[in-house]
């Protein structure tokens, strides 16, 4: 079949939730997909960061097929071999004291907010159902009722109400409002340490660090969400790091599978994570021994192949080498290791026709919030194959 055919057969029996890139994807290695056709592309979306380690990464790949041969789920109505030591890694490679699995980024971020709320009536005593948790605009973490409750993005929420009380939200950025939004009822305080979805946006240099040291002040759990921008995607373990802050809670996922499968997770001290009882809260799927053992070895891949210090080098060279073309489109370049941001002016007519046209040059990419071209290759990816896709970037953003 050529794609033709399967996206004829994709657009008449699939919901229409998703509106792709026209290329079908049948095989994958390192840095390079390739589709039905036989066409080879430079994958520079990596899944939404979820293939940091590389598409169909040998070493991970094997720990799966090896996993899948012996046990691949019990429930957690029973224990498994895998998910003690995973636990055990997690905690050792972080230094947080406890370790709660789930399986996508959004049910990891429920499972925060879970917590956190909790956290807040048992341990700080705010009053029942009470309980207020601030987050910021421009924000992403998923497409549950209860996460759209505290979206600004219109058509997240359209036709999806009513919907979750007991969110305040404020601008990203801005700690001064934080501290203006906090009350007696606040229990947390979740943020993005880079936005993704919003348009790989970086906060101004200090801004988590005010904002974690006004959470203190005021016994307010300071949330941070690395599903995308952690494990290595900004350059660092977690891009928190670079402000020297330490979280009470961090949301992980994506890459902790190196995109082979949904692994997710919540870490955190005793405290917060110790407020769930038998039967709290659960998932059927959540801590697996095929998870385990895929997160198991994404980790190592990361830390053992120093893909974390590819990232800043090579996301380094990707920004300055992009900085070096000169286009009337392009109206901003940002971002930390290989999570990078092309804005583009308004007058551009925005990303999507210049995603469209790097496809066709045999790079893939996609568009967020219209104007921004999102830049995030898999982590092994060597200063050769950037300047290969920089050419062809500089011929795209030249372009009428």
């Amino acid at each position: 079949m050529l794609s033709k055919e399967y996206i004829e057969l994709e657009e008449k029996y699939g919901a229409h939730n998703y509106h792709p890139l026209d290329v079908v994807i049948n095989k994958a290695e390192g840095v390079w997909v390739y589709d039905v056709d036989g066409k080879k592309y430079l994958d520079c979306l990596a899944a939404y960061s979820a293939v940091n380690q590389g598409h169909c990464h040998p070493r991970i790949v094997k720990a799966l097929k090896d996993q899948a041969e012996k046990v691949t789920l019990t429930s957690r109505a029973f224990r498994n071999d895998q998910l003690p030591f995973l636990y055990k890694e997690l905690c050792e490679l972080t230094g947080y004291q406890m370790v709660l699995p789930m399986n996508s980024g959004a049910e990891a971020v429920e499972t925060a907010l879970k917590a956190t709320r909790k956290w807040g009536y048992k341990v700080k005593g705010i009053k029942k159902n009470e309980a207020e948790i601030i987050t910021c605009s421009n924000n992403f973490a998923g497409r549950t009722i209860s996460i759209i409750s505290f979206t600004t993005v219109d058509q997240y929420k359209d036709g999806f109400g009513p919907f979750t009380p007991g969110f305040k939200i404020i601008p990203y950025g801005d700690s001064g409002a934080l501290e203006k939004a906090i009350t007696k009822n606040t229990a947390a305080f979740l943020v993005e340490p880079i936005q993704g979805e919003g348009g790989v946006i970086v906060p101004p240099d200090g801004y988590l660090k005010k904002a974690f040291d006004i959470c203190k002040k005021n016994n307010v759990l300071f949330i941070a969400d690395e599903i995308q921008s952690g494990l290595g995607r900004s350059g660092k373990l977690f891009a928190f790091e670079y402000e020297n802050i330490r979280p009470d809670v961090i949301i992980i996922g994506k890459a902790l599978s190196g995109g082979c499968y949904p692994v997710s997770a919540v870490l955190s001290s005793s405290e917060v994570l110790g407020v769930f009882n038998p039967g709290d809260h659960g998932s059927t799927f959540g801590g697996n021994p095929l998870a385990a053992a895929i997160a198991r070895e994404s980790i190592k891949v990361l830390i053992e192949e120093n893909l974390i210090e590819n990232s800043y080098k090579m996301g380094e060279y990707f920004r300055e080498r992009l900085r070096g073309i000169k286009s009337k489109h392009v109206k901003d370049i940002r971002g930390k290791g290989l999570f990078i941001g092309v804005e583009l002016k308004p007058e551009a007519n925005g990303a999507r026709r210049f995603c469209e046209a790097l496809m066709e040059k045999g790079i893939l990419c996609k568009e967020t919030h219209e104007n921004v071209i999102r830049f995030a290759p898999p982590l092994v990816i060597t200063k050769d194959e950037i300047d290969w896709a920089i050419l062809k970037i500089e011929q795209t953003l030249k372009m009428d």
